[in-house]
């Protein structure tokens, strides 16, 4: 047991921490094997909720929560196709307007790159007339 009363509450802290973040791994835990077995949109998207927020809480790292997230939506796209077909031709065509609302920016980027080219030559330039 701790002596010093910074140490106890320390421990109180932790130990309230630990019973909350129990509390969430048990939870998100509990519905992705939900989203698994049942493979519903419903289900799926409490699932995404419930990993997003134990990743923001730093229970699970970003990149753990991508993998699960990815492989539930494998799963259950390729078990239950729920999405009309319709809904799926909308998305591309959404996805398609962003990239072209992209383009124009990377054009401008790279026009910026050859005005720093010249100031290179031109002390270069200074470099040689120096040296005479």
């Amino acid at each position: 047991m701790p002596i010093l009363k910074h140490a106890k509450k320390k421990l109180k802290q932790d130990k309230k921490r630990t019973i909350k973040n129990k509390k969430i791994k048990d939870t998100f835990k509990s519905l992705v094997k939900k989203a698994k077995e049942n493979k519903s949109q419903k289900d799926l998207s409490k699932a995404f909720s419930a990993v997003d927020k134990a990743a923001k809480k730093n229970i699970l790292s970003k990149n753990k929560a991508a993998r699960l997230k990815s492989s539930l939506s494998k799963q259950v796209s390729s078990k239950s196709a729920t999405v009309p077909s319709t809904q799926k031709e909308e998305k591309a065509q959404s996805f398609a307007k962003k990239e072209t609302k992209a383009a124009p920016k990377k054009s401008v980027a790279k026009e910026s790159k050859p005005a720093a080219k010249p100031s290179k030559s031109s002390g270069a330039k200074a470099k040689k007339s120096s040296s005479k």
